[in-house]
């Protein structure tokens, strides 16, 4: 990898490219860049997070994240955009993760679209962080290239900085997690297709599409299947206080249930 560097952006004409990137990212005018180079400043000002990543002296990467609840133990990233495959995403979020440990910051949360698959994988295994809560239509139906059109659900996410520093990983070629006996399929991936099944084991599979990103571009009605089929599995799940442990084989949410209290 070329040279990265890492570093805290404050003058508007940074954040003004910072808009543009994302603007690019997210296939839409910068006009309607999900956040303003405007908000990132004031943000930034406030001392909240706003950061970019340069390689070789150009923009790649930028984040932007403010204080949230519990005051002064948490802070949410609400926004991350990086050109992919280069490990410019990570590097991102283990800066993100130093300047809140410096602060004293505890837990850092985030959302992102249960359905795309690499973030599912980057977030869960790269990183370690577990989904806590399905947010239904979170930011109202989006149109940028990205969403496509869809409705936005969401998981919040944690990442508990009193971990160990390193990111959680498999070991190099081995994607798949060990599974007790008698786990199920929640949602299966069938033929590109979701495939309810049942949810009343301990371990529960959710698959995930291949990549909702196109399917929403040749398929929606395919795309708006998987849309409900993983909100009204996952979704119940979380909300009955079930726990996402892990990410299989690359494809699939682990889900453990909660234990039934025995009176």
């Amino acid at each position: 990898m070329t040279s990265l560097e890492l570093r805290e952006l404050h003058g508007i004409e940074e954040l003004d490219h910072v808009a543009q990137l994302f603007a690019e990212i997210w296939g839409t005018v910068v006009e309607r860049a999900p956040i303003s180079a405007e908000v990132m400043r004031a943000l930034a000002h406030a001392g909240n997070y706003v950061a970019g990543a340069y390689e070789d002296g150009r923009l790649v990467g930028a984040s932007a994240a403010f204080f949230g609840e519990p005051v002064g133990t948490s802070l949410h990233s609400h926004i991350t955009g990086t050109a992919q495959g280069r490990g410019i995403g990570l590097a991102l979020k283990l800066h993100q993760r130093q300047w809140a440990l410096a602060r004293g910051i505890k837990r850092i949360t985030w959302t992102y679209d249960p359905l795309i698959r690499r973030n599912a994988y980057f977030n869960l295994v790269k990183l370690g962080a577990r989904p806590e809560e399905y947010l239904t239509s979170f930011y109202g139906a989006m149109d940028d290239a990205i969403n496509g059109g869809d409705e936005s659900d969401r998981v919040l996410t944690a990442w508990d900085l009193t971990a160990p520093a390193e990111p959680c990983s498999v070991p190099e070629g081995t994607d798949a997690l060990a599974l007790p006996n008698g786990a199920v399929h929640g949602v299966r991936n069938r033929d590109g297709q979701p495939e309810v099944g049942p949810v009343d084991a301990d371990t529960i599979l959710i698959d995930l599409p291949n990549d909702i990103e196109a399917l929403r571009r040749t398929d929606p009605g395919a795309a708006r299947a998987w849309r409900l089929a993983v909100r009204h599995t996952l979704g119940d799940l979380l909300a009955d206080g079930a726990r996402v442990t892990g990410f299989h084989n690359r494809r699939s949410y682990v889900v453990h249930r909660a234990a039934t209290p025995v009176h």
